[in-house]
């Protein structure tokens, strides 16, 4: 039989004849089980989807009365119901189901439009697309838990059109396609592939007006109806047809979440193809083999060819394995919390990645697990455990031991076998790849009868190890084939005599690195060597800086070094590869050298930090955030360094230094840990001149919730006991936001204000810090006009100093201050500035609390619609981005409209769960939890009242 819910639900009999099911009752068990066809489908779950939320009494009899009609509505030969204990299985092939076979082939089309085979995509695609007769189970589409079904096959058939119609593009079906794309972005005028597309076709056929008229509307309906610009695919499109190039092969573009590759793929197939099956059946899959055969790179493919999201995460940079959530979360760009609330104590990153990933389906890449194996294993197995649908690929020299693990071991490359013949000896990928790369070094090279007996020796030799044989072909720049052969021979005889047990990377490839390094010359080796202080790589400035070589020698030293591959250029930065960089380390301990080059490092970063952070106040705090983004492995590095060497001056220092990136960039858990280790190091009280730099290891250190910290006093005590202006104006927010404001009010901040003027002289930026907090105290009295004419003073001086963190967030706290006032106009205008501020500084979750700030605006100005829709976008990006503390605030955000609208059994379920988790002993989250504890105080007297069942009795949003 055959079974069809892509339209009505229908039977079919292999001859083609429909069978009768029945009524829609009879029709929707047999398309619950279709959804699940082969599994076993729960007796709860079909009687909640053919019933409902009131399922009659006697529901379980009611079903198996339903199975048993089904059983006799199909034919006997064919006992297909199956009871089981848990439930019902409908026991058919899923193949036989339209909906599974349409999503085979639309997936097989759209791997054949990724490796540009257009015509098997255009026919697979079509196929997939002929089983359609209508919208996803149409006449069941009322039963609980369909319509989501049933909107993702819709989205999965129009992702297959869009692919369709991609392959017929490329193969030149311009005109035929304009009519079917047109009725489409009727249908779907947001969807901006189809929108390109149709742009493409009609420019293909020199109908440039037309499609730039497109381009217009798809801009106009964008912004009208979300605000948003056109993307930067579509925005390539409309870019060609303004050149007049051929945008029918301009292509979308997305950020890569893969790191991209400049080098061909060569062999790996057979394993390729077991790791994109594993990918599909398991959902731990760790790539295991000795270093240099090419984990990495299979991982890198393998992750490219899965639909969905994929998120890489590189391990080999970090020291302690305690880092590696932090590293996943940063990989995911997701941030330790927003800029106005602090991290909740004793709050975990791997929390925080549970919360963000609970309920996303992608594919993490964990890639060179080994130096952190065991830390790697408990946090793949806490995410693996609660969140169901992330699935993760890692790469080790070793497995991660968990139960559920599916291995895929790696050694050499394919060898021709002893007795093969030559001529086709190129087939065989350990060859291919050897020719390959010498052809990139030395053009001229071709494998012939003369030397391929050489070339066969040469990759023996190698045991097909990728990384080896690329070393080895990158020396035929200066080398003959035959020479290369011979000194690969003449190193790995007395290797090859040593221990079995030796692991595979110290019989190959560390034989291969030596042999490299003795073709370098002095100059080279210093430089090798010294490039290995360096985490995450190196600019050219600092690489000079530190290596400390005189400027020619230098660049003819880097020169040399990326020939010889010992060194690669890729983004602006030098890197090595990781089996060089440790083998260069052992030189550079035995070269004495490692103390006075870690010196170098933490002086050259050390002066880094502090010259970022002076720009971070400025106009250009976007251009230094990316550099520090960039540096930030050197960086820690650097602290991590001088800490362990006891070197308190430098390693406070730097926590000084960083403190600001690190609340612009949301890094309050990795910062604290970085803290609390110098803070080890100074002890209960400030070193002599470390004042400063204490405190500040002391307040970064509080916001992870430490135990018991050194007692600083209040911020006015902190201020006093300053006997210089602060090198870091950031400590003044930083005291506030950590002991909370004076408790004066006002009075005692501006008090504080001309203590701290009086030190530090006129600087704008402390200016307006001081008037931002003035403002806020000022507003929270009720001194409306003299808040606002604080914060006006604030803005000024933010805006004149180019910090768009500072403008930000006074923009909210006058956005507020207008709605309190009654002006509901000049607080939207402030809130949608503050908005664009947030995006440009690219936080998601001060976009959250931006966006909750807007809710309660706008709930005070009685648009309850709107304001729902800012608490919902709220909750949205605070639960993916894992900030529970914006999570409470938002769900009392829309417990608040619920109570408005009499909804009050919906306004007491959202002030309960706001006050499950994500509130903390710091005054801003008691605070909350009072709001919470009032709401619902508020909510049971108006049950009590029966306010809910009064027509005309809703609560004013005065109130709000």
């Amino acid at each position: 039989m055959r079974f069809r819910v892509l339209g009505p639900t229908q039977v079919l009999l292999a001859d083609g004849r429909e069978i009768a099911v029945g009524g829609p009752r009879l029709r929707a068990l047999l398309a619950l089980l279709l959804l699940d066809a082969g599994r076993v489908v729960s007796a709860e779950r079909l009687i909640d989807g053919l019933y409902g939320e009131h399922p009659p009494r006697g529901a379980a009899n009611a079903l198996q009365s339903l199975v048993s009609r089904l059983r006799q509505a199909l034919p006997a030969e064919h006992s297909t119901v199956e009871f089981h204990p848990a439930g019902y299985r409908l026991a058919v092939d899923p193949a036989d189901v339209d909906a599974y076979r349409f999503e085979r082939l639309a997936e097989a089309g759209h791997r054949a439009l990724a490796d540009g085979d257009w015509p098997r995509a255009a026919a697979v695609l079509r196929e997939a697309l002929e089983l359609w007769r209508g919208p996803a189970l149409a006449d069941v589409i009322d039963v609980t838990g369909v319509p989501a079904q049933a909107a993702r096959l819709d989205e999965l058939r129009l992702a297959a059109v869009e692919d369709r119609i991609e392959a017929e593009l490329a193969l030149g079906g311009h005109a035929d396609l304009v009519p079917e794309l047109r009725q489409l972005v009727v249908a779907h005028p947001l969807r901006e592939r189809s929108r390109g597309q149709l742009m493409r076709a009609l420019s293909a056929q020199g109908r440039s007006a037309e499609a730039l008229a497109e381009f217009e509307d798809a801009r106009r309906t964008l912004a009208e109806q979300l605000g948003v610009d056109p993307s930067a695919a579509l925005a390539a499109i409309h870019l060609a047809v303004l050149r007049g190039d051929d945008s029918s092969a301009v292509r979308p573009t997305t950020e890569p979440a893969l790191p991209s590759q400049l080098t061909t793929f060569v062999g790996r197939e057979e394993e390729l193809r077991r790791v994109r099956a594993l990918l599909g059946e398991r959902r731990l899959v760790t790539l295991t083999g000795p270093g240099g055969a090419g984990k990495t790179r299979l991982a890198i493919e393998a992750a490219g060819r899965v639909d969905g999201d994929v998120h890489f995460v590189e391990l080999a940079g970090l020291a302690d394995g305690s880092d590696v959530p932090q590293a996943v979360l940063s990989a995911l760009g997701l941030r330790d919390a927003g800029l106005r609330a602090p991290a909740e104590p004793g709050r975990q990153s791997t929390d925080r990645l549970v919360e963000a990933l609970a309920e996303r389906r992608l594919l993490l890449v964990l890639d060179n697990c080994e130096h952190v194996i065991a830390d790697v294993a408990r946090l793949a197995a806490r995410l693996l455990g609660a969140c169901p649908a992330l699935r993760v690929l890692a790469t080790s020299r070793e497995p991660l031991g968990l139960a559920g693990e599916a291995l895929c071991p790696l050694s050499g490359l394919t060898l021709p076998p002893p007795d093969a013949s030559t001529e086709n000896a190129d087939d065989y990928a350990a060859v291919s790849l050897f020719v390959q790369r010498a052809a990139d070094v030395a053009p001229d090279f071709t494998v012939t009868a003369a030397n391929i007996d050489v070339v066969l020796r040469i990759c023996r030799t190698l045991d097909g190890l990728p990384l080896a044989i690329e070393l080895a072909a990158a020396r035929l720049r200066a080398l003959p084939v035959a020479e290369v052969a011979a000194r690969l021979d003449d190193r790995f005889r007395l290797l090859s005599m040593g221990s079995r047990a030796a692991s595979p990377r110290h019989r190959t490839l560390r034989a291969v690195v030596e042999w490299s390094w003795d073709l370098l010359d002095d100059a080279e080796r210093r430089l090798a060597r010294r490039l290995t202080v360096f985490a995450g790589g190196a600019t050219l400035e600092a690489a000079g800086r530190v290596s400390g070589l005189p400027a020619a020698e230098f660049v003819d030293a880097l020169s040399g070094l990326a020939d010889k591959s010992f060194v690669e250029l890729t983004g602006g930065r030098y890197r090595m590869l990781e089996t060089v960089r440790a083998f260069c380390a052992e030189r550079l301990a035995e070269a004495g050298e490692a103390d006075q080059l870690r010196r170098a490092h933490t002086a050259y970063f050390l002066e880094f930090a502090w010259t970022a952070s002076d720009h971070l106040r400025r106009a250009e705090q976007l251009h230094w955030l990316r550099r520090l983004d960039a540096e930030r492995d050197n960086l820690h590095a650097a602290l991590r360094r001088a800490a362990a060497a006891g070197d308190a001056s430098d390693a406070a220092g730097l926590v000084a230094a960083l403190s600001f990136y690190w609340w612009l960039r949301g890094m309050r858990g990795e910062g604290a840990r970085l803290a609390a280790s110098v803070l080890d190091l100074l002890g209960a009280e400030a070193p002599p001149g470390l004042s400063e730099e204490f405190a500040l290891c002391v307040y970064n250190t509080s916001l992870a919730g430490a135990g018991h910290l050194p007692s600083l006093g209040t911020q006015r005590s902190v201020i006093r006991s300053l006997d210089r202006p602060p090198r870091q104006p950031f400590l003044l927010y930083l005291s506030g936001i950590s002991t909370g404001p004076p408790s004066g009010g006002a009075e005692h901040v501006e008090e504080l204000m001309r203590e701290l003027r009086r030190l530090v002289g006129p600087d704008a930026w402390i200016n307006a810090l001081g008037a931002m907090g003035s403002g806020s105290a000022l507003m929270w009295s009720g001194e409306w006009d003299r808040a606002r004419s604080a914060l006006a003073t604030a803005l000024d001086g933010f805006r004149s100093t180019g910090d768009r963190w500072g403008c930000m967030i006074t923009l909210g706290a006058l956005g507020e201050l207008a709605a309190w006032q009654g002006d509901p106009e000049t607080a939207g205008a402030h809130m949608d500035e503050a908005m664009g501020l947030v995006e440009a500084l690219g936080s998601a979750v001060d976009q959250a609390d931006m966006l909750r700030t807007r809710g309660e605006i706008r709930l005070r100005a009685g648009d309850l619609a709107a304001a729902r829709d800012d608490f919902a976008g709220a909750l949205l990006l605070a639960q993916r981005s894992g900030a529970p503390e914006f999570v409470a605030g938002a769900r009392l955000g829309l417990a608040q409209v619920a109570r408005l609208r009499g909804d009050l059994v919906e306004a007491r379920r959202l002030c309960e769960e706001a006050l499950v988790g994500g509130l903390t002993g710091w005054y801003v989250g008691e605070a909350t939890r009072s709001e919470i504890i009032l709401v619902l105080d508020e909510i049971t007297e108006q049950e009590k009242a029966g306010a809910a069942s009064r027509p005309g009795a809703l609560p004013s949003a005065d109130g709000a």
